[in-house]
């Protein structure tokens, strides 16, 4: 054997061990798919050839194309992709039984999947059952874990058959409501969990009357009926607040929230500057509300250079340089504006004019 190809049929043996064994998610997957395209292969081909009109010979020949050697090979040409090479391996490595179930037993086997996939080259079990002997899930086959989760393994010959239940329930079978959520309906095979309100933790009915337990932000109290309740907490009421500086507590059903105080106060109890305990810089309170300083409005000069303006800023100001200055190196100087120099004229001397000159040289 050449040495190079040894890989290649290594690999190939141990998917051959792999497919052979049927203790495979992976296996059971790929039948299934093989299983669907078998049926598509054959509706696309039911078609085909068909519709003529010619009576006569359809008789003779698609009653014989229907289960000839020609249609399966079409068929078995779309079983799998191109570049699918575990597909292929389980198609070739299980071609004999496709012929089979093709010319002898499709008549009374019409589920392919069931035939190929479960009966034969038992890798996949009937939807419901798990493992090695397709043991029914929890819950029994029909419903499995009783129709409130997914069953492990459910379908193939792996898994435990354990039950992995959606939030409202949990048990072996899922029939049991889960924390947060109570039963209104509930007999040997079915029931029905509803969320608890959201005080509770624990409930045996809807409202926050009905908790036998408190949720986390909430806690139990005793109404004028003497019915215990559970209310809400507010954290925003406790002698030391939650927040930090420059935030302020919101309280909601069960929790709280600190939001940012509004950027004229140091120190806040809700939203906007009416709501400042006191002010940060550049604010000054008015009338229980922080509002801004004008600076430059004072009496004592803050922009003090030669040719600064003042210009107010929410909560502080800025200096700028006046009209016709620019700032050169924290200076404000005048801009100068490019004087343009002036082209001497020049002298039109008429011919005439130097003719009557040097006549007079002449002279």
């Amino acid at each position: 054997m050449d040495c190079k190809s040894f890989p290649v049929v290594f690999v190939g043996l141990l998917l051959l061990c792999r497919f052979s064994s049927g203790q495979d998610k992976l296996s059971c997957s790929i039948c299934r798919k093989i299983a669907a395209n078998c049926l598509k292969g054959i509706e696309n081909t039911s078609r085909k050839n068909f519709g003529g009109g010619n009576t006569d010979w359809e008789e003779r020949y698609l009653s014989k194309y229907e289960i000839s050697e020609t249609r399966l090979v079409e068929i078995m040409e779309s079983l799998c992709e191109n570049s699918d090479f575990e597909c292929h391996l389980m198609v070739e490595t299980n071609e004999e039984h496709i012929e089979r179930w093709w010319f002898t037993k499709q008549k009374d086997h019409s589920d392919f999947f069931h035939w190929f996939c479960v009966d034969t080259i038992t890798v996949c079990c009937p939807a419901g059952s798990f493992g090695v002997d397709c043991v029914g899930c929890p819950g029994g086959m029909e419903r499995p874990c009783s129709g409130h989760g997914t069953c492990n393994g459910d379908g193939t010959r792996t898994g435990d058959g354990s039950c992995s239940c959606t939030k409202e329930y949990k048990g072996e079978e899922c029939l049991d409501c889960a924390d947060g959520y109570y039963s209104t309906f509930q007999n040997e095979t079915h029931s029905l969990c509803t969320a608890c309100h959201p005080a509770c933790k624990l409930c045996t009915g809807p409202s926050n009357h009905n908790c036998s337990e408190c949720a986390s932000g909430w806690v139990q109290t005793v109404t004028s009926e003497d019915r215990f309740i559970c209310v809400d907490v507010d954290e925003c009421a406790a002698d030391i607040l939650p927040c930090k500086q420059h935030e302020y507590c919101s309280n909601t059903e069960g929790s709280f929230s600190c939001e940012a105080c509004h950027n004229a106060c140091d120190a806040c109890s809700g939203e906007g500057p009416e709501k400042c305990i006191n002010c940060t810089t550049g604010y000054t309170m008015e009338e229980q509300n922080c509002v801004d300083i004008n600076e430059c409005s004072q009496s004592e000069k803050v922009c003090t250079s030669e040719n600064e303006d003042c210009v107010n800023t929410d909560g502080s100001f800025t200096c700028v340089c006046t009209a016709g200055h620019e700032n050169h190196n924290g200076i404000c100087v005048e801009i100068k504006t490019p004087v343009e120099e002036e082209t001497p004229e020049e002298t039109h001397v008429e011919p005439q004019m130097l003719a009557d000159d040097a006549f007079h040289e002449d002279l």
